[in-house]
């Protein structure tokens, strides 16, 4: 599904050496290895419970390794066009968004050898834990590397210096519990059992701003790949951003 989504989406750089789409003539050997056709594609990915490399292989007559080598290739020039998170925080700022919505996600991942830093608590299962800026509405505009999933939201928004940008940026941002401690201008609900009314109205509120752009995650999620790795979990922060570019992609086309 990655393939045949990105093949739609990279189709406009064929034959542009230099481009974002030609790094390495990565783009010029994508193009050369062609699915036998789009409508056949379609129906096999579709007709899949799950489309792994060895099941599309064997349908277009492919070893495991070159299915698996296709998907790498496309998933490496999506990666590479989504935007670092200065660019990202510049085009919030140009669009005049007048806040944004930070929320961690944590991919899920088979269990491994070395699997306890992996191990988150929260979701008690093993995954790798993304950090995701999404504008009000719900699209996605930045997604960080992969940490292991026992890293602490707050602790992976400091390793990937978010919260130091969003600060430099001077934008307002909405973040859950999670984030509670964080510096600079991103704004949490209160704590506490015993909160007074105006605390709990200020909490409601905040809630209903940044439901919408928590949603963003969700979509992202609705990927069947990123439901649960299959491959190296080293391989999930390239995973996501390549998502995140066809995600908008298709949101765009809809539009």
């Amino acid at each position: 599904m990655i393939r045949r989504r990105g093949g739609a989406l990279l189709g406009g750089g064929r034959g542009e050496r230099g481009g974002a789409l030609d790094q390495d003539g990565i783009a010029s050997r994508w193009e050369s290895r062609r699915w036998r056709s789009e409508r056949e594609a379609s129906r096999w990915t579709r007709l899949q419970p799950d489309p792994s490399e060895h099941r599309i292989g064997a349908g277009f007559g492919v070893s495991t390794a070159t299915a698996w080598r296709y998907v790498e290739e496309t998933v490496t020039l999506l990666s590479a066009r989504s935007p670092k998170l200065g660019q990202a925080l510049r085009k919030a700022k140009q669009d005049g968004l007048h806040y944004l919505v930070l929320d961690g996600t944590l991919i899920r991942t088979d269990g491994i050898k070395a699997d306890r830093p992996y191990f988150s608590g929260k979701h008690r299962v093993h995954g790798m834990n993304v950090q995701v800026i999404a504008t009000p509405d719900g699209m996605i505009l930045w997604t960080s590397g992969a940490l292991p999933g026992k890293t602490h939201d707050l602790s992976a928004a400091r390793i990937w210096a978010v919260l130091r940008a969003l600060e430099q940026a001077g934008i307002i941002t909405l973040a859950d519990k999670a984030y509670q401690g964080a510096e600079g201008l991103v704004l949490t609900p209160y704590k506490g059992k015993d909160k007074p009314e105006s605390q709990k109205q200020a909490n409601r509120a905040h809630a209903k701003l940044r439901g919408p752009g928590e949603r963003a995650n969700a979509q992202m999620k609705s990927w069947r790949i990123l439901r649960k790795l299959r491959c190296s979990p080293s391989k999930a922060g390239h995973l996501c951003k390549a998502i995140a570019v066809l995600q908008n992609h298709r949101a765009a086309q809809a539009a």
